[in-house]
C-alpha cells in the first residue's frame, strides 16, 4: 500500500517542480538560474525539461495557472522565503480538487505512473 506522503514525494512534488522549471525556462530563465530559484540541482532541471523526471501527472487549468503564477513570481523576484509554502499551497489545491470529485475518483486521479507514459522524445 502506498502512503499519501509517498505519492506526494515521488509523484506530485516532482511534477510541480517540472512544470515550474519548464515555465521558468520558457520565460527566458537559464536552467542554472532556474535550479537556484527552485533550490534543486541543475541536473534535476535538465531532467524535468527532457521529460525524464516529473512527467507523471497532468494538472488541470486552475493548478497550471497557480504554477504559472509561481513561476512568474520567481522570475520577478517576488518569492523570497516562501517557496516551500507556495508549493504546499499548490499541493493543497490539488488535494482540494480531488476531494471535490466525490465518489468518482477515477475522473480526477492522475494517469498511472508508467515508464513510457508522457515521456518526451529528445530527437
Amino acid at each position: 500500500m502506498e502512503a499519501p506522503c509517498q505519492k506526494i514525494v515521488w509523484d506530485v512534488l516532482p511534477a510541480i517542480r517540472a512544470v515550474i522549471a519548464v515555465e521558468l525556462v520558457r520565460r527566458g530563465v537559464s536552467q542554472t538560474r532556474a535550479a537556484k530559484m527552485l533550490e534543486i540541482a541543475p541536473s534535476a532541471v535538465s531532467q524535468y525539461l527532457s521529460g525524464k523526471r516529473g512527467y507523471r501527472i497532468e494538472f488541470d487549468d486552475d493548478v497550471k495557472k497557480s504554477i504559472g503564477q509561481l513561476a512568474q513570481d520567481l522570475r520577478e523576484g517576488r518569492v523570497r522565503n516562501n517557496l516551500v509554502q507556495r508549493i504546499c499551497d499548490i499541493c493543497r489545491q490539488l488535494r482540494d480538487e480531488k476531494d471535490r470529485c466525490g465518489k468518482d475518483q477515477s475522473r480526477c486521479s492522475p494517469p498511472p505512473a508508467t515508464g513510457s507514459k508522457r515521456r518526451r522524445s529528445n530527437r
